[in-house]
């Protein structure tokens, strides 16, 4: 049951990440489609990554809507439901008219899809780490959550070799013209396949015994808004981790391919592989971390990556910039990996550990959401808006300090969740045997 857990919860995530990282990879060419004017500019890169943003945008009104049904009508529901809408966002995508076809009402079309995935994705992720954290053991939950990222790890690396193959493989013109569509419209059997294995999980046991538990006490619950206020703290810290732990993702994911070809003056093929090289060390990598986390903690291997923001994100930039060869310049690219491999590996194990079952997808969705669309999902945007208002082509290593610092400073504030049984809920044990060594401890 777990194993299938983590394939329809990740499969999702696959799907959100192939998106967001097909965008990215094809940044340049979506400005050249849907904007005026034949060549490049740094307005129609910034252009395009607002459109980026618009999707973060309304994110939190996404987890307003999806993060308390998940709570009142189940998870496994909900993640039916923001599968489906993702899939119609992505899909869409990919069949718009450019606007040598439609004008101005091709940006304002693409806008509008972006908006419609970015609502479903206000419900995804977080409703697939809070689905997976209620389904795993204690003593392994970050090895078993840590194979969800592998999701997200997954989505970027077959949308860049898609689209690196693409490139390689068509003409100029071919790609300009109906090339660049294929990796979207690709969503719509991958949604149906989504959907199919989505439809068959069972919903996740913490909830339906936290269910059952509020109908057997016969007593009129608190309000929801209520206990959502009552859990502030918890949603202060867990808004910091997810700026921090999204900081040297999105850079790498969402920037770093446009800063590659626009300012170090990489080809396009070889800047995608190197991301792409990059995410598929992390791929090999995580899972093993999130183990590691188990048997130290998740604070360890956090406090890890906050030291590698604060002092190693201006060497990598100078390595990425000043390289003088494709080598250094991907170990410029890779510390920058690494950074995020020490959140990727803890985040998803953590931060729905802080809230208690009744509200756990709710107040993970609101904090999460908002977090990540005010600071997180604009990050392409900022970084390209500093990069070209100040000249200063280090600003993204500027960015990645003072994500580390903020998160240096909410660890000193979070639990350590490692091993304990997650709030609201009893312990969860793996075997028969745990349980039995479980109830002689308490005894």
């Amino acid at each position: 049951m777990t194993r299938q857990s983590i394939k329809g919860a990740s499969i999702g995530n696959f799907m959100e990440w192939y998106d967001f990282g097909v965008y990215g990879y094809i940044a340049t060419t979506i400005a050249q489609v849907f904007y005026p004017g034949d060549s490049v500019s740094a307005v129609h890169l910034i252009a395009t990554f607002s459109t980026l943003a618009a999707a973060f945008v309304v994110r939190p009104l996404g987890g307003l809507i999806f993060g308390p049904l998940g709570d009142r009508v189940g998870r496994k529901r909900v993640l039916v439901i923001t599968i489906v809408l993702m899939t119609i966002g992505t899909t869409g995508t990919g069949l718009l008219p450019g606007y040598s076809a439609i004008g101005v009402w091709a940006p304002i079309l693409l806008v509008v899809a972006r908006v419609f995935q970015g609502l479903s994705t206000g419900g995804e992720y977080v409703g697939a780490m809070t689905y997976v954290v209620e389904q795993a053991p204690d003593r392994k939950r970050g090895m078993i959550v840590g194979f969800l990222p592998l999701g997200n790890l997954g989505g970027f690396i077959a949308a860049g070799l898609l689209v690196t193959a693409l490139q390689t493989w068509l003409p100029n013109h071919d790609w300009l013209g109906w090339g660049w569509r294929v990796p979207l419209l690709l969503s719509a059997p991958l949604g149906v396949v989504a959907v199919y294995m989505r439809m068959r999980l069972e919903e996740s046991p913490a909830y339906r015994e936290a269910q059952q538990n509020a109908e057997a006490a016969g007593e009129e619950p608190p309000s929801y808004r209520r206990m959502i206020a009552e859990q502030w703290k918890p949603m202060l810290i867990c808004a910091a981790l997810v700026y921090t732990s999204n900081a040297a993702d999105y850079m790498l994911t969402g920037y770093l391919p446009t800063y590659l070809k626009i300012v170090v003056h990489v080809g396009h093929s070889a800047g995608l592989a190197m991301i792409t090289g990059t995410l598929t060390v992390l791929a090999i990598l995580l899972v093993f971390v999130a183990a590691l986390s188990d048997r130290i903690g998740v604070k360890p291997i956090m406090w890890t990556g906050c030291g590698l923001l604060v002092v190693a994100s201006i060497p990598a930039f100078l390595l990425i910039r000043h390289g003088g060869g494709y080598a250094l310049i991907f170990a410029g690219v890779l510390l920058i990996g690494l950074m995020e491999l020490c959140f990727d590996s803890t985040s998803p194990a953590t931060m729905p550990a802080l809230f208690p079952t009744n509200v756990r997808y709710g107040a993970l969705a609101i904090a999460y959401n908002i977090s990540i669309s005010a600071l997180g999902g604009t990050s392409p945007l900022i970084a390209q808006a500093l990069v070209s208002g100040t000249g200063n082509a280090m600003a993204p290593a500027y960015m990645l300090i003072v994500a580390g610092l903020v998160g240096a400073v909410t660890l000193l504030f979070t639990p350590e969740v490692a091993g304990k049984r997650l709030p609201g809920s009893p312990p969860t044990v793996e075997t028969e045997q745990e349980a039995r060594e479980l109830v002689e401890g308490v005894d």
